[in-house]
C-alpha cells in the first residue's frame, strides 16, 4: 500500500470539478478516491482493480450500498493518470483518463461535501477544485 492523501476540511459543491493527477504505483493492485463527509460516510467510493479488470462504485453510510461495476478499465500500473471528478446535483461524473466517463448517482443527497482521500497504490502529486 501506499501512501494516503486525506483533506477533512475540503470544500467542495455541486457544479464544482476535483481534478487529481497521480501515479500508479508500479505494484499496485487497486486505488481508491473517497469523497464524502468523513471516512465513515462517503457519497463516492471510486475503486479501479485490476485483478477484477473493473472499477467498483460505491456509497458508505453506516453499511455499504449496492456496488456499481464498470468494466472499462484504462488504468494499469505504473501509469500516470489525470482524473476529474464532477459533483453534479444528482450525480458524480468520473473522467477517466482516455475520455472514459463513469456515472455514480448522489445517493446521500448531499449537496457539500468535506472529505476527500485517495489512498491504496496511488500517488497524487497534484489536486485542484474547478
Amino acid at each position: 500500500m501506499s501512501g494516503k492523501f486525506e483533506i477533512t476540511s475540503m470544500d467542495i459543491r455541486q457544479g464544482m470539478s476535483l481534478k487529481i493527477k497521480g501515479k500508479i504505483t508500479d505494484n499496485a493492485d487497486s486505488f481508491v478516491i473517497n469523497l464524502g463527509q468523513g471516512p465513515e460516510k462517503l457519497n463516492l467510493h471510486f475503486s479501479p482493480r485490476f485483478h477484477e479488470s473493473t472499477i467498483v462504485c460505491n456509497t458508505l453510510d453506516g453499511n455499504w450500498g449496492q456496488e456499481h461495476r464498470d468494466d472499462h478499465m484504462c488504468f494499469s500500473p505504473g501509469m500516470d493518470v489525470k482524473i476529474a471528478v464532477t459533483f453534479e446535483d444528482n450525480e458524480f461524473k468520473v473522467k477517466l483518463p482516455d475520455g472514459h466517463q463513469v456515472t455514480f448517482p448522489n445517493r446521500l443527497g448531499h449537496s457539500q461535501l468535506s472529505y476527500l482521500c485517495v489512498k491504496g497504490g496511488f500517488n497524487v502529486t497534484s489536486f485542484k477544485l474547478e
